[in-house]
């Protein structure tokens, strides 16, 4: 199983989220054959194949995959340990995807609770835990309390990985997003920009993980009237989403309505 599990990180880290989700698929069905179905190995294959189902768009199929595993951490290492705060997480994480907020905010908040429990205030999985708790707030429209979790996260995130990470990238892609709301288009710009750069430093030109990025600047574009520079940006995070993720992807649902829009709509004069 360990090959598998190694190879379908391997593959997503990569970017190639489908031949991920086939090797998370064989390590699952190997793990249920070697040892049961209520093991450890099997909720790191559930947990492993939910993330990878995160990605691509397969949103309830990866809360019940997360919601089996926590049966499982919780009966075989207790309800409060870094595993299940990160099922928790994870819990949150994929009904915030769905739009579910008021869902997610529970499970967010208890990933939180556990974690500092078991690790302590100044830690950067603290961090993690609070800055995802932040994006459901956001979309509950709290957002003071949520850019203040955010800015704390960032703050931890630079000191203690440094300011090209991935964690300091999604921070700074979920505080756009509240400068956006906020009305504060030339902040929420920068912030994408620069979160933008870091990921495509991290991971390159072509990884479907800049397509959320892409499209949340298209928007902006389009607001500005900026019609080609939109385009452009819609079209390549639907070349970059199209061969990674399912057809119904809402964020290549959006690019894809975003480029018909602005065929729709009649030049500024």
């Amino acid at each position: 199983m360990s090959d598998a599990l190694e190879n379908g990180r391997a593959r997503r880290a990569a970017g190639d989220w489908a031949g991920a989700e086939l090797c998370f698929r064989r390590a699952l069905a190997h793990a249920e054959a070697a040892s049961g179905t209520d093991t450890r190995e099997v909720a790191y294959a559930l947990t492993e194949l939910g993330v990878t189902l995160k990605y691509r768009g397969g949103f309830e199929e990866a809360e019940r995959h997360y919601v089996r595993a926590l049966g499982i951490v919780r009966a075989r290492l207790g309800p409060v340990t870094p595993e299940a705060a990160a099922l928790h997480h994870n819990l949150g994480g994929i009904r915030h995807a769905s739009g579910d907020f008021a869902g997610a905010e529970a499970p967010a908040r208890r990933a939180v609770e556990i974690r500092l429990r078991a690790i302590g205030e100044d830690h950067v999985d603290v961090a993690a835990d609070r800055a995802a708790l932040a994006a459901i707030l956001d979309g509950l429209g709290r957002r003071d309390e949520a850019e203040a979790l955010l800015h704390a996260a960032l703050r931890t995130f630079e000191r203690v990985l440094g300011p090209e990470h991935h964690e300091v990238a999604c921070t700074l892609t979920n505080l756009a997003a509240i400068a956006y709301r906020r009305d504060r288009a030339a902040e929420a710009e920068a912030l994408y920009r620069r979160a933008l750069a870091t990921k495509q430093h991290l991971l390159g030109d072509r990884h479907p993980e800049l397509a959320i990025l892409l499209n949340n600047l298209a928007v902006l574009a389009t607001e500005r009237g900026h019609r080609d520079r939109a385009a452009a940006l819609y079209r390549r995070a639907i070349a970059l989403l199209e061969p990674a993720a399912t057809p119904q992807h809402p964020t290549l649902l959006a690019c894809r309505a975003g480029l018909r829009a602005l065929a729709d709509r009649p030049p500024l004069e």
